[in-house]
């Protein structure tokens, strides 16, 4: 091919002539000012052999795809890191659990990593005394689906007494920040459903249980809801 082209393989081009954007695969000069390109359509992929000449190209927006290795590595290992911490919890069994600030105890691994977490539907009942670390359990799950695109919207009720209790622990512990959704917050909102506001929503067992409140609560999908009493939670 002639270097001093003004075309050559690689580049994409369109305009007028095309009615697609082509992507250039071959170059051979035909004579002054004019040039023989073998084209492949950007979304078609069929292959165009055409001739063209000086004024063609005019006509043409040229855009060079040709890679450049001149910008800032740093922007660049940020970004491998980022999707490396991404994709972790494939390599990392216990991604969720390096990354909370908890020490849980063996039973409560055993409960997320060997059974929650290893089924299709996430569909448990977790039954304990008071104290035994539910709480925990839920927390460590909560992340464990996120990563893994499981979760999204994710609704907790339970007593009212302890609402603002685990409101606190999941953000200490875990990092995981949930609104507390309370009867004068619908109050003050009327008109607006205050469920479809907030992905992550801590409510109590007897607003929730409202006839006046349960449709709002029922127009949002919910991807995890956990329904917490004194000795059992629901997943």
């Amino acid at each position: 091919m002639d270097v001093e082209s003004p075309i050559r393989s690689g580049q994409i081009v369109s305009g007028p002539l095309f009615n697609e954007p082509m992507r250039v695969g071959t170059v051979a000069v035909n004579g002054p000012d004019i040039w023989v390109l073998g084209l492949v359509g950007a979304q078609s992929e069929k292959f165009r052999k055409v001739t063209l000449t000086a004024k063609d190209l005019e006509s043409l927006t040229i855009q060079d795809t040709t890679k450049s290795y001149d910008r800032d590595g740093r922007l660049l290992r940020l970004g491998l890191q980022a999707y490396a911490l991404g994709i972790a919890y494939e390599f990392d069994p216990y991604f969720g659990l390096s990354i909370s600030r908890v020490d849980p105890l063996p039973h409560q691994l055993e409960a997320v990593y060997d059974y929650l977490l290893k089924t299709a539907r996430v569909r448990f009942l977790l039954a304990d005394d008071a104290g035994a670390g539910k709480t925990i359990m839920a927390g460590l799950l909560i992340p464990e689906l996120k990563l893994r695109g499981l979760a999204e919207r994710i609704l907790i009720v339970g007593p009212s007494n302890l609402t603002f209790q685990w409101q606190r622990e999941l953000k200490e512990k875990f990092d995981e920040q949930f609104l507390v959704v309370k009867g004068s917050n619908i109050r003050d909102q009327f008109g607006v459903n205050q469920w479809l506001e907030q992905n992550q929503v801590l409510t109590s067992l007897d607003l929730a249980n409202r006839e006046d409140i349960l449709p709002g609560l029922r127009q949002v999908h919910w991807d995890l809801v956990k329904k917490y009493a004194f000795r059992l939670a629901i997943v």
